[in-house]
This record gives structure tokens, C-alpha cells and sequence, in this order.
């Protein structure tokens, strides 16, 4: 089972919706894909019409039982299961940090799930936690959306810098640009500028439109209601790319 974590520290960049369309286009190629919903702000759960009724709280969520496997519901699309998220998980980072970090407790929970999922993603709440570190510590992968401007660059790099002191590899982590708008110049400079001095920036980008954004109307990911879009374009070529490394 691959673990793909779709993480950023910074809120508002294209996470939830990178998260919801590349799991969704995992599972048009037949993997058996889970998606688990880390966000209080329960997006995910939301998009995929899924109204969670979570057999276990908080503290439960990390213990791997059965409890947490019975909440597990299906999708409407074959090979799609999802995990989903109440407001429950703001207390998630309260429950590890009650526990020895030295025992890795995400590893324990995710790896419940490896005999019956050949991916699983997971789409992390903003913040730099000790979530976040068991996040980054076990994901297999590591998707960072960054918009090409000067705050989000910012936080990426704050990031890495935590990364560096923390010992946690960046080996597998890969950043991409998300909402950009070409229109603006300060865009292409600083796509232009990040792209030749950082290793990790995958070739493709997810461009700031209103059909990414309508999401929330039609509840689905784009690459379902308009599968011929350029957006849906978009999310293909990242999954691609992101299939190349894996």
C-alpha cells in the first residue's frame, strides 16, 4: 500500500481539492483507494457527500480498531472509500502529543489498512503539529501545493526548515503550483524562480478557476463532472507525474 499525504502548513492553497481529485483518479485505474479525511473542517467528507457518523472519537481514531473500520463508507465511485472527518479531529494533535512520538502512532494506524488498499491518502489539516511531523515522518509521498506568491513560498521554505531540524527526509516530498493564474506576473516570476533552484517542483500546475472551485455545488471531484476540462486536464497530468515517482 502506498500512503500519499497531500499536506501543506499554509490553508487556502488547493489541498482538500488536489486530495479529493487525485484519489479519484486512482481509483479509475483500479487501485482500491482509500482517502482519509484528517481536517476538522471535514471538506473531504463533505465533497463526497458523506454525512460521517464516526463510530469512535478522536482518541479512538488512533487506536486502529474495528471501531474505526466500521466507519469507513463507500463513495459513489468504484475502488473509492472514504474515511471521513467530524469536528472531533481538532483534538487529534491534543491525542499524539499524549503519546511517545518515538512509537510513531500514524504508522500503527495506517498500517490496519494495508491488506485492503493498494493506495491511501490523506488530506492533512494546515498546520506544522506533532500531527504534521507523524504526517511527514510516514506518508510514503508528499504532495505540497504552493501558489507562486511571496507568503506561500514562505511557508513552504518554514517548511523545509523544519524538515531539516526535525531529521525528516524531503526525499520523497514534491511540491507543485496550485491556483495560478497566468495573468499575473508576479506568477510567472516567481514559478520561473522557485522552479530553478528547488529539485522537487513536478512540471505541471493546477490553474486558479471557477470549475475547481464549483466543487462545492456539485459536491464531486472535477474530473467527474467535467472530465474534459482543462482543470480536470490539470489534476490528470499531477497524477501522472506523481505515478512516474512511484
Amino acid at each position: 500500500m502506498k500512503t500519499i499525504a497531500v499536506y501543506s502548513n499554509k490553508g487556502g492553497v488547493g489541498k482538500t481539492a488536489t486530495a479529493v481529485n487525485l484519489s479519484y483518479l486512482s481509483s479509475l485505474t483500479g487501485a482500491k483507494t482509500l482517502i482519509c479525511d484528517l481536517d476538522p473542517q471535514s471538506s473531504t467528507t463533505f465533497y463526497f457527500r458523506v454525512k460521517p457518523k464516526l463510530k469512535s472519537s478522536s482518541k479512538g481514531f488512533l487506536k486502529a480498531g474495528q471501531k474505526v473500520h466500521k466507519s469507513i463508507k463507500g463513495t459513489d465511485y468504484e475502488n473509492l472509500d472514504l474515511l471521513p472527518a467530524t469536528f472531533s479531529h481538532r483534538r487529534l494533535d491534543i491525542e499524539f502529543n499524549r503519546l511517545n512520538p518515538t512509537d510513531n502512532p500514524l504508522a500503527h494506524f495506517l498500517n490496519s489498512f494495508k491488506h485492503e488498499y493498494d493506495v491511501l491518502f490523506l488530506d492533512c489539516p494546515a498546520s506544522i503539529s506533532t500531527l504534521a511531523e507523524n504526517i511527514l515522518r510516514t506518508a510514503d509521498y508528499t504532495l505540497i501545493p504552493l501558489i507562486p506568491t511571496t507568503l506561500s513560498l514562505r511557508t513552504y521554505l518554514q517548511l523545509i526548515k523544519f524538515c531539516t531540524k526535525k531529521q525528516i527526509s524531503c526525499n520523497h516530498m514534491y511540491t507543485f503550483f496550485s491556483m495560478v493564474d497566468r495573468r499575473k506576473k508576479m506568477h510567472h516570476v516567481l514559478m520561473t524562480k522557485v522552479s530553478s533552484k528547488l529539485s522537487n517542483v513536478l512540471k505541471c500546475d493546477i490553474p486558479y478557476l471557477s470549475l475547481i472551485e464549483q466543487m462545492g455545488i456539485y459536491r464531486e471531484p472535477v474530473a467527474a463532472y467535467s472530465p474534459g476540462s482543462v482543470a480536470s486536464k490539470a489534476y490528470q497530468r499531477l497524477w501522472h507525474q506523481l505515478l512516474q515517482r512511484m
